[in-house]
């Protein structure tokens, strides 16, 4: 059984009498522990495609899969709680709170499920460890370099143990060292905890360093370069 089966996933926005048809027919399958990146041109549907793995939307129609759960009819209050279960999210943009810590940036999930005190410092201690930040717990995000934000959002993504990370656009605002040295970052975690990452972006030196690259173009899968494309017709 495959971690993520999507089967002819469309999503349509309705504005008045306008219907915008970002998604249309995509089927996906994705095994654990696959280390892959979705492109697209703006506008091609792949950040609505994040959206729905991330269980941030839900289509049209269509049937999403996660873990063997059919997960494309919830309401939001469940779609939260899979995702406090199972996904951790990286962005662009770090959105780290900037008048706290690392180590209490990281601590916000915890918080939010209401992890004790001393439970969730250790846990958000040993997401920094991870990412080679244990030494900068404490140091405010205007403290820390592009790199070392997006690394504390990495650990932050980390601290709850989740099944798969969706980095959207992760690298966007890092130069092409930091860059390569996050996706080594990424592809140590993918190996060692077996964690399933799927990034967004539009850079081909990123999807590079994936295993598998999901081309989408205006709402439909272009290509596929290891699995192929399965027709919704």
């Amino acid at each position: 059984m495959s971690l993520i089966a999507m089967e002819c996933v469309s999503k349509i926005y309705q504005t008045g009498a306008v219907s915008l048809v970002a998604l249309d027919g995509i089927s996906i399958s994705i095994e654990a522990g696959e280390f892959l990146s979705i492109m697209g041109p703006s506008g091609s549907g792949k950040s609505t495609l994040m959206n729905i793995l991330g269980c941030l939307d839900v289509p049209t129609s269509g049937k999403y899969f996660l873990d063997g759960d059919d997960v494309s009819k919830l309401d939001r209050n469940e779609q939260a709680e899979v995702r406090n279960r199972k996904i951790g999210f990286v962005f662009q943009g770090f959105n780290l709170l900037a008048r706290v810590n690392a180590m209490q940036n990281v601590e916000l999930p915890l918080i939010y499920g209401g992890t004790a005190l001393a439970t969730r410092k250790a846990h958000a201690l040993n997401s920094l460890q991870l990412v080679g930040l244990g030494d900068r717990a404490d140091h405010l995000p205007s403290q820390l370099s592009g790199g070392q934000q997006q690394r504390v959002a990495i650990a932050r993504a980390l601290v709850n143990d989740p099944e798969i990370i969706l980095a959207d656009e992760p690298t966007g605002n890092l130069d092409s060292k930091t860059s390569s040295e996050l996706m080594a970052v990424f592809r140590q975690l993918n190996k060692d905890r077996k964690i399933t990452f799927i990034m967004v972006t539009h850079d081909p030196e990123v999807a590079q360093h994936t295993d598998r690259v999901i081309h989408i173009r205006d709402g439909k899968m272009a290509d596929d370069e290891i699995r192929g494309i399965t027709s919704c017709n």
